[in-house]
């Protein structure tokens, strides 16, 4: 399970006025870098986090591309979002040589604007939320004290990263990070062979909206099987289509992936329609699109599935599944483990394996007194905090990387 600080998490049930009162001391100033606003775990774990009243001075830099505000719409006015440097394309992580040495001169070009602006030089905490951040923070922060904290939300490896984003976060990233926050204890122990001695280290969950309120009546109608993440082939939709078509063949239960399909995976979605056409299951199966009301989303499903193609840091979906207190169900590996016992809180099959996870969706389908048994004891899986405790956590780590500069 992964590990919570208990004198800063508030636990989904606790008594709010068991929360320790704030410092009296002066808010820090803490700039976040971040590369895009395409809603990401990342961007909305972060937005999730600013709109809970952080115990912080807190501004945005981001790239000026896409202009919209996507992740970032409904940030308190207080939280100033101001677009510098130049554009951050998706994919640079595993380019060919010459897109390497492209991608390394946007990188300096946006270290450079991240260095000179004024938020910058006024702040007290420099924080990147994804590694693409983490690439030109560290180039911004070269040569100075300013302290640099590091959110890790992916794997430090080669199929993560790529080839260029490895080097990047292993020689230059990871030895200057002052503290990172990882999302688990997989991804910390990926980054831990390339961190000082001195770095703080923590791992502590993202904000995920959960709210720990009651499920309430499940709505009338047939088995809703569900996945929340972006539509992209490593998530993988299409396995669980086709675990979903071994399973129930013929009935009315339903498959929704609910996610939107940035990062030029439109593609893809097609290929998830065409698919269902293929096993008759057109009228059974439905992609949602990105859905803003995940909470509502949630309280119609009763199984919710992780089942990506490589093991997940985190997986901010199987924290939503387990609050909402649906029967839940995750691939064997990475971050997930650390929160669902197999027959606990949910259950956990082979990664990749179809025949699996068909099994698991039929004894899920078979056994409404499991599904309610796994989904009640889902919604008390220790760990599961709000955002502001989440918050609260944050600061903590922010105020002991100050305490040691």
């Amino acid at each position: 399970m992964s590990s919570q600080r208990s004198d800063s998490a508030l636990i989904l049930g606790e008594d709010p006025l068991s929360v320790p009162e704030r410092s009296t001391a002066p808010a820090p100033r803490v700039v976040h870098l971040a590369h895009t606003t395409v809603p990401g775990g990342a961007e909305l774990g972060l937005a999730r986090m600013l709109r809970a009243d952080p115990p912080w001075r807190a501004s945005i830099l981001l790239p000026p591309d896409p202009a919209e505000d996507g992740a970032f719409a409904g940030v308190p006015e207080s939280v100033p979002i101001h677009r510098i440097g130049v554009t951050q394309p998706h994919g640079a992580s595993g380019a060919s040589p010459a897109g390497a040495v492209a991608a390394g001169a946007r990188l300096a070009a946006q270290a450079i604007a991240t260095r000179r602006h004024p938020s910058f030089r006024r702040a007290d905490l420099v924080v990147s939320n994804s590694t693409r951040a983490a690439a030109y923070g560290a180039l911004a922060v070269a040569g100075t004290r300013a302290p640099f904290v590091v959110y890790l939300h992916d794997f430090t490896d080669r199929e993560t990263l790529g080839g260029f984003g490895l080097r990047m976060m292993t020689r230059i990233v990871l030895p200057r990070a002052d503290g990172v926050i990882a999302n688990s204890q997989a991804t910390l122990a990926s980054a831990e062979p390339f961190l000082r001695a001195a770095a703080l280290r923590e791992v502590a969950v993202g904000a995920s909206g959960l709210t720990g309120r009651a499920r309430g009546e499940r709505e009338p109608g047939p088995l809703r099987v569900g996945m929340l993440a972006r539509i992209d082939p490593w998530k993988g939709q299409l396995l669980l289509l086709e675990a979903f078509a071994q399973a129930f063949p013929a009935g009315d239960e339903v498959l929704e992936f609910a996610g939107g399909a940035p990062f030029g995976h439109a593609g893809y979605a097609d290929e998830l329609r065409a698919r269902a056409r293929a096993l008759g299951l057109a009228d059974r199966v439905r992609l949602l699109g990105h859905v803003d009301d995940v909470e509502r989303l949630l309280r119609r499903w009763d199984v919710g599935v992780q089942a990506s193609l490589r093991a997940e840091p985190l997986g901010f979906n199987v924290l939503e599944y387990l609050d909402a207190g649906l029967a839940t169900v995750v691939a064997g590996e990475g971050g997930p483990v650390e929160w669902v016992r197999d027959g606990g809180n949910g259950l956990v099959v082979a990664p990749r394996d179809a025949r699996a996870l068909a099994a698991a969706l039929r004894r899920l389908g078979d056994d409404p007194g499991l599904r309610r048994r796994l989904g009640e004891a889902a919604s008390r899986t220790p760990g599961l905090v709000t955002d502001h405790a989440v918050a609260e956590q944050h600061a903590e780590v922010y105020r002991r990387v100050l305490a040691r500069r």
